[in-house]
């Protein structure tokens, strides 16, 4: 529950900061927003891998279908790029315009980090220039783009020739990378050339605060830091502070949020719901106890840096699901962490078979088997 805390400020529970969470993200109930609408109130979706994201809009969207995102896709309204932490997204073209340039500084730390050695006294700017018209001239995949600058830079190692220009110039994986039900190796392009259109001259950090605080509010600088991937955004907090409500955790953690966004009652039921592989909730905040527990983290998210598909209960991860197909049929295996109500077992089987419709709609023998808990 809400309450009041001596001089700070409201307090809001791990629950209500949960219930917030679910709201924002269309989970307490699915949405009518269009894909796009979606995506853009999202702020994205990571994608590392192409199916990943089509789970996350089924899971918040009335009636989504593949083909929605994968004509949004092709028709370029709809984009795969490195934008918060240095990892692929799925966004809007406009916010691929808007966003990639605010967030240059992730993605030189990233470089400087992994490859700052190899790449030590040479001329970037060079490179840059010279990726572009590569990858401009038509898409190159990161293989064949380090081999064709190691022909002018003969001495320098091609994966590193490579991910200078993927973190120096705004590249977007090009279809039909990331079309369901497709597959081959991820070509690149610049935005630039695939939207012909230039990278926002006008966006703010100010602004990337606010579109963050809309999805995953309220939220602590340091959340807003490890959603993002920049630094030092205190200063900006403090100016924005005039705009902004605060609260407070039950730990004494300033949290900041937009001032006319509703909170829920944090006793509204929490519908169970099927997060996708990487999906956001679960990477962007520093403190991460409004959706998972540190335990079940533990689970979630492997040594390799995998993050695993999880199942919601009462708004919480709290399992695991996978698709296992055979050539005439296709199960849902569930793995919940916690002992299973009767009726939270319904719902979920009810759920995970519409998920199976959805993702495997040819095949007539679908089953929902869900594990003891461990």
């Amino acid at each position: 529950m809400q309450k009041q805390a001596h001089s700070s400020g409201t307090v809001l529970s791990r629950k209500a900061l949960n219930r917030a969470l679910l709201e924002r993200q269309l989970l307490l109930r699915r949405s009518k927003l269009s894909v796009q609408e979606a995506l853009r109130h999202l702020a994205g979706f990571q994608a590392q891998a192409p199916n990943p994201p089509y789970y996350g809009l089924w899971t918040r969207l009335d009636g989504f279908r593949q083909e929605q995102l994968s004509r949004l896709m092709t028709e370029r309204q709809v984009v795969r790029i490195a934008l918060m932490r240095s990892t692929i997204h799925l966004v809007t073209a406009e916010d691929c315009l808007m966003l990639r340039p605010l967030l240059q500084p992730v993605l030189d730390r990233g470089l400087k980090g992994n490859y700052g050695k190899q790449l030590d006294g040479i001329d970037l700017q060079a490179v840059m220039a010279a990726g572009r018209l590569l990858v401009e001239q038509q898409p190159r995949t990161f293989h064949e783009l380090g081999l064709l600058l190691q022909e002018q830079w003969p001495d320098r190692d091609p994966a590193a020739l490579s991910a200078a220009v993927r973190n120096l110039v705004p590249l977007v994986q090009v279809p039909p990378r990331g079309l369901w039900g497709e597959s081959g190796l991820a070509s690149h392009t610049s935005a630039e050339h695939w939207l012909a259109r230039p990278l926002s001259a006008h966006a703010s950090v100010e602004e990337l605060i606010r579109r963050y605080l809309a999805a995953f509010g309220p939220a602590s600088v340091k959340d807003i830091q490890v959603w993002s991937g920049l630094t030092r955004l205190q200063g900006i907090m403090e100016v924005l502070r005039p705009s902004l409500r605060t609260f407070y955790t039950e730990h004494g953690v300033e949290l900041f949020d937009l001032p006319d966004t509703p909170l829920p009652d944090p006793d509204e039921p929490a519908p169970p719901r099927f997060l996708s592989e990487f999906d956001n909730m679960l990477l962007s905040y520093a403190d991460r106890s409004r959706i998972i527990s540190e335990e079940h983290r533990k689970r979630i998210f492997t040594v390799n840096g995998i993050i695993r598909a999880a199942i919601l209960i009462d708004g919480f991860a709290r399992g695991l699901w996978r698709i296992e197909q055979e050539r005439d049929s296709a199960v849902l295996v569930i793995e919940p962490f916690v002992p299973l109500s009767q009726a939270a077992a319904a719902a979920l089987h009810e759920e995970g078979a519409r998920l199976l419709a959805f993702a495997i709609p040819k095949i007539a023998a679908h089953h929902v088997q869900i594990l003891p808990h461990q």
